[in-house]
């Protein structure tokens, strides 16, 4: 009796689970013809040169635009993974958002494909090139179907098929001082800088910082090839790249920009340098003549493809989290190495014998020497609210820099040590806790709230 309750208990839940498969398959097919009308009703005497709409720029419109995606029930089953990642209330600030792309090569392309099916509910997508056969190697949907389309174009048709709720613009032009506004207006909560021309990046960067948008810029991703160096940090700790290096300088140089832009970049040296040219003829030929537009590569740069997707897959995990409100903590870009942290161990311990007569107080080995230093106040004095030192000068630095106690009243463990320079460290052993928040209050909060997050953090581990 027993295995025949089990057979027809089984019995049950397939036929249970077929209907609510077919009823959910039903309501998508409905949803599928009802969207493919609208698309052919949009598209309806516009010319036509695939099997899709090819309508781009500020002509006819899909998507859901203004209405809550989430109260629809194909999208919040699409979604399913998200909301039960963020929660209800956090995806829909994801689907209410509204996310400019420019440059869909192998960077832009990922990254826009993974906030579409991360369900961003507007995408404006810009690109002034097209798909070549070259660009299969690393684009995210492209087929050799798509070759001579427009790139914007391309990702649009695709796009329609997987989150077709999705507002979706394409605008086929180059991003210059003529075309800001048309891109920038609008208020987007958040642009993603995919350009690898250093003319257009800065110049997009520095528009960015001047009307108050958030963006994330990527930096090089060619002739590379180790993808557990890719990291985001401020523009002004990126190294070991070129196109970084010359980013900051221009900002700097031009507008003033100091650093405050957060950026994909790879801690990893280039594997690989610039390839010379070579015409239809076989000969090395001067590059320039063949640019389409000046200023941009003509495919002279190896590129492993994997490594342009995982800058895209970045980017787009950090602005989904970023519109989500998810606090999530990148890691600190501090190139150390063992020998740095026994340092800093070392003139701890020698520290407190010299003035509290022993060093019984001192409550932390080297690994946690290496978690203060490295994930706390990231390889540098806690006076300095952002980099200064990065490569090696960040190691440098540390030849100045010692770990002391904040409140002298207490031991010297984890939630209670700063990391200064020899001449601050020095002031701070005369002063009280007291006269530092009357006197710098910001520094006063700002250390108190990273020594309270290395408690908390620290607690959980126990």
């Amino acid at each position: 009796m027993g295995e025949k309750a089990k057979s027809l208990a089984l019995v049950g839940a397939g036929a249970l689970l077929g209907s609510v498969s077919t009823i959910f398959l039903l309501k998508l097919l409905s949803r599928k013809m009802a969207i493919q009308r609208a698309v052919e009703l949009n598209c309806k005497d516009l010319p036509v040169t695939n099997t899709k709409c090819h309508e781009v720029g500020e002509g006819r419109k899909y998507g859901m635009a203004g209405v809550d995606l989430l109260s629809d029930e194909i999208v919040s089953e699409q979604l399913t993974r998200n909301i039960q990642f963020f929660g209800i209330e956090s995806q829909k600030k994801v689907t209410g958002s509204y996310v400019v792309v420019i440059g869909l090569g192998g960077v832009g392309s990922h990254a826009a494909s993974m906030l579409l099916r991360s369900g961003v509910g507007r995408l404006l997508l810009v690109d002034f090139d097209q798909v070549s056969l070259s660009s299969l190697n690393r684009h995210a949907v492209a087929t050799r179907s798509d070759v001579g389309i427009p790139k914007a174009q391309c990702l649009k048709e695709h796009f329609m098929s997987i989150f077709p709720e999705c507002h979706i613009e394409a605008k086929v032009l180059l991003y210059d001082a003529s075309s800001e506004d048309e891109v920038l207006s609008g208020q987007p909560d958040f642009v993603l800088d995919c350009i690898d021309n250093i003319d257009t990046k800065v110049a997009l960067l520095a528009a960015c910082v001047r009307r108050g948008l958030k963006v994330l810029s990527a930096t090089g991703a060619g002739a590379r090839a180790d993808p557990t160096r890719i990291r985001v940090a401020d523009l002004r700790e990126s190294t070991n790249d070129p196109l970084s290096r010359a980013v900051r300088h221009r900002l700097r140089r031009d507008y003033g920009i100091e650093g405050g832009i957060p950026v994909v970049f790879s801690l990893e040296k280039p594997k690989a340098k610039l390839l010379p040219f070579k015409g239809p003829s076989g000969e090395e030929e001067n590059p320039s003549d063949y640019q389409i537009v000046p200023g941009f590569r003509v495919r002279i740069i190896p590129v492993l493809g994997t490594i342009p997707a995982i800058f895209g897959q970045v980017m787009a995990s950090y602005v989904v989290s970023q519109l989500a409100e998810l606090q999530v903590r990148t890691e600190p870009v501090v190139n150390l190495d063992l020998d740095h942290y026994q340092i800093l161990h070392q003139r701890l311990v020698e520290h407190e014998e010299s003035i509290y007569g022993t060093a019984m107080q001192v409550q932390v080995d080297v690994d946690e020497v290496m978690y203060i230093a490295k994930e706390l106040w990231h390889g540098r004095s806690a006076k300095e609210a952002s980099a200064k030192d990065v490569g090696r000068g960040m190691w440098r630095s540390v030849n100045e820099l010692m770990l002391v106690r904040w409140n002298k009243e207490k031991p010297a463990s984890v939630s209670n040590l700063v990391l200064l320079k020899f001449k601050e460290a020095n002031e701070h052993e005369s002063r009280t806790l007291d006269d530092i928040k009357e006197k710098e209050p910001e520094f006063f909060d700002r250390v108190t709230a990273i020594l309270k997050r290395a408690e908390l953090e620290f607690a959980e581990l126990q």
